[in-house]
């Protein structure tokens, strides 16, 4: 079951239009109390990054923060009331944007996953017009979000919440009747975001369009390990005239994705291990980035590079993943296509919309295609 979050408000009400839209609340019936305070579902505030308890020497340890049975993570953020003003705020025209890249791409996946197999063929014979399709992939060979049982926090076999990893189904599962499913065993799998959904509003941070509109170049290459900085997230927000609110769903446009288009098809299978060094430019791995992305309460993240952080994380630096995953629940999305996203942004001024991502129906599944589209 999810658990979601209230409100409270505070006393005192905005008195000028200006002053409700710094506030965020235009729209909203708020009986005239200003949202204040996020709180969990046992009524405690939801506590800041520099709040949460460590794990071992890993800051900020969200277990709990959702009840100990939780399963959702930062996807609890996307509540009714959140979901219903992005809907309400964001859907003007109605032009909707896919964000899911083709599964044949890349057609030499890094971190040597599977190459796709995509086979259609004649149900019935050749001389019937009837076709099928079998595909073979692995969830994580390109468009993707990353969920709960992908990562964990390795030195200690535990998955998000305090879940041992044994604990965990693993291997085929067959599973022939609903009143089969060991749900302890399936635990933190997909089933859980796709029954749920991930619906909210969608925030692009263009960090390329940043750079280059004014004719300027990007500072730097998106296929190495170049570190994108609090301080760039925060420039490009700006300057686009976004301002955050809980539930947030974080876009980055590094650049991975333009690069891929502009090059040659030997570069492209050059991504495959052995010949590409899987070198990509991405958040840094610091406590301040931590920070920034859990104190303003991003339902998820997701950019269009291979590991949505910088690859690999400098020595001796943990990286993002194990937060992300394992401490916090939340969605790391990476290889999403933004590239037609960039385009109808830069055309309506508009870096903000409604978003949709409906995750397979994978029982117990580490990962799957976002299906994932953008609405204006």
């Amino acid at each position: 079951m999810s658990v979601f979050l209230k409100r409270i408000f505070s006393q005192r009400s905005p008195t000028s239009p200006k002053e409700k839209e710094e506030n965020g609340i235009n729209g909203v019936t708020t009986n005239g109390l200003t949202p204040n305070v996020l709180v969990t579902h046992n009524g405690k505030a939801i506590p800041s990054f520099d709040e949460l308890p460590l794990f071992h020497d890993f800051k900020g340890c969200a277990w709990e923060v959702w009840g100990k049975e939780d399963e959702l993570g930062t996807i609890n953020l996307l509540t009714e009331e959140v979901v219903a003003r992005a809907a309400r705020e964001e859907i003007k025209t109605g032009k909707a944007v896919c964000l899911n890249w083709p599964i044949h791409f890349p057609s030499r996946p890094v971190f040597e996953r599977k190459v796709p197999e995509i086979t259609t063929y004649p149900k019935y014979g050749d001389d019937d017009p009837v076709r099928d399709d079998v595909i073979h992939i692995n969830t994580q060979s390109g468009s993707q979000w990353d969920g709960l049982k992908h990562y964990g926090m390795r030195d200690y076999n535990i998955f998000y919440n305090n879940t041992p990893a044994e604990a965990l189904s693993q291997g085929p599962l067959e599973i022939n009747d609903p009143s089969e499913i060991d749900y302890a065993k399936v635990k933190l799998g997909m089933h859980n975001w796709a029954r749920h959904g991930i619906v909210g509003r969608g925030v692009l941070l263009d960090i390329v369009n940043y750079h280059t509109a004014d004719g300027g170049e990007l500072p730097y290459d998106p296929w190495t390990s170049h570190p994108i900085t609090v301080a760039d997230l925060e420039a490009v927000a700006k300057k686009e005239g976004v301002k955050f609110r809980p539930g947030d769903i974080l876009l980055l446009r590094v650049g991975f994705m333009q690069k891929y288009y502009m090059v040659s098809l030997e570069q492209k299978h050059s991504l495959r291990a052995g010949k590409h060094m899987e070198n990509f430019a991405g958040i840094e791995q610091t406590d301040e980035m931590r920070r920034f992305l859990w104190n303003n309460h991003f339902a998820a993240v997701a950019s269009d590079q291979p590991s949505m952080e910088r690859w690999p994380s400098p020595q001796g630096v943990k990286n993002l993943h194990q937060t992300f995953l394992g401490l916090w629940g939340m969605p790391i999305g990476e290889f999403f296509d933004v590239e037609a996203l960039s385009e109808t942004c830069k055309a309506t001024g508009r870096y903000t919309f409604f978003f949709t991502s409906w995750p397979l129906h994978i029982i117990g599944g580490a990962a799957s295609p976002p299906n994932a589209a953008a609405y204006f």
